[in-house]
């Protein structure tokens, strides 16, 4: 993604990543979460999901998907900053990064239904229990990987 930059010196980003990791994650999250909002419309409960109606809601799914990515590539920068070598463990930043990134593209993009969803009334609630869980969805989705031979570290 960098082009083989660097800045003061460092790799801006590293091999690491790339332009179709990047937009790979980013379209794969995005159809997901699509998927999961054409199945929530035909569901006995269609707002039961938490996106929305549509198609307010794919705006939603789609700042989420690009977001974590631009989190995920923002925690590479810091890596690259703090010497960190590509696939050594960064604990905390390995896990949060692309929630900070999908966080703060729904604020900008959807501020009404992030705050609607995850802090006014009991949303909160939810809020906490997603960044509870977040690193062991983190460290499980990255041993499979590494088991498929897709990784080459399981963290």
């Amino acid at each position: 993604m960098d082009f083989g930059r660097s800045w003061r010196g460092k790799r801006i980003l590293g091999d690491g990543k790339t332009w179709r990791g990047f937009f790979g994650g980013a379209l794969t999250g995005a159809a997901f979460g699509t998927l999961q909002v054409v199945l929530a419309q035909n569901s006995l409960a269609p707002d039961s999901w938490g996106f929305g109606q549509w198609p307010e809601s794919i705006v939603a799914v789609f700042a989420l998907a690009f977001g974590s990515m631009v989190g995920d590539s923002a925690g590479s920068f810091v890596k690259r900053r703090l010497e960190i070598g590509r696939g050594a463990k960064a604990p905390g930043l390995d896990q949060y990064n692309f929630v900070v990134g999908a966080v703060a593209f729904a604020l900008i993009l959807r501020p009404q239904w992030f705050l609607g969803h995850y802090i006014f009334d009991n949303g909160i609630f939810g809020l906490i229990l997603f960044l509870a869980v977040v690193p062991i969805l983190h460290r499980g989705v990255n041993i499979i990987g590494y088991k498929l031979g897709r990784k080459n570290v399981p963290w």
